[in-house]
């Protein structure tokens, strides 16, 4: 399916925005990639500030829809989905175009709260956090909300980790620190058929 103008020019600047990073990427770079003009870039998007708030929005969109289907396609039980998380994400860093999480970078580029591109970035995160809270409540977690969170660092630590030194083992050593944190979480649920079993031997 061949690709209208905007798109053209989203797809265009998401790649230069990831590849190169937000600042360093200016609007002729843009429509030079996209083979059109400057007037045209502006009918579409009314700044670059706009551009750059579009492609982060577009990668969240993508990327959870994406990693979600990963992460089903790799386990059906919610404790099992949780560990596959770190797969997925160790075999995302692996590919060669891997530069880090948009998001994070993102964020890195306008550290202040205020800012547009850090809130969407922030929100990212946020929607990820409610994923894993999800399935930690599932497992019988006894604090979901903070496994997410623990987890969550987990990731973007090994994320970060990754960027700096490429094929680092941290999606690996993350998964293990994860099934600790996981085991740890889960509450107690007391095997009862196990329970009348001993019961019965006791008679």
């Amino acid at each position: 399916m061949s690709l209208n103008l905007q798109e053209k020019i989203l797809q265009a600047a998401s790649e230069l925005f990831y590849s190169q990073g937000i600042r360093a990427t200016g609007v002729d770079a843009i429509v030079k990639a996209a083979n059109t003009t400057k007037m045209s870039l502006y009918k579409y998007f009314l700044s670059k500030d706009d551009l750059v708030l579009a492609f982060l929005r577009k990668r969240d969109e993508d990327f959870r829809a994406w990693f979600v289907e990963q992460v089903d396609a790799k386990a059906d039980a919610p404790k099992a989905k949780l560990l596959a998380v770190f797969d997925v994400i160790g075999e995302w860093m692996a590919v060669p175009e891997f530069r880090g999480c948009a998001f994070i970078n993102a964020a890195a580029e306008f550290p202040l709260e205020g800012n547009p591109v850090h809130q969407v970035s922030a929100e990212f995160y946020d929607h990820f956090r409610s994923y894993i809270a999800d399935l930690a409540g599932q497992c019988g977690s006894k604090s979901p909300e903070s496994l997410a969170l623990q987890l969550s660092l987990l990731v973007e630590g090994a994320i970060v980790s990754e960027q700096m030194k490429r094929h680092s083992g941290s999606a690996e050593q993350a998964k293990q620190a994860a099934i600790v944190l996981i085991e740890g979480s889960l509450s107690y649920i007391p095997d009862l058929s196990l329970s009348t079993t001993n019961t019965q031997e006791q008679q």
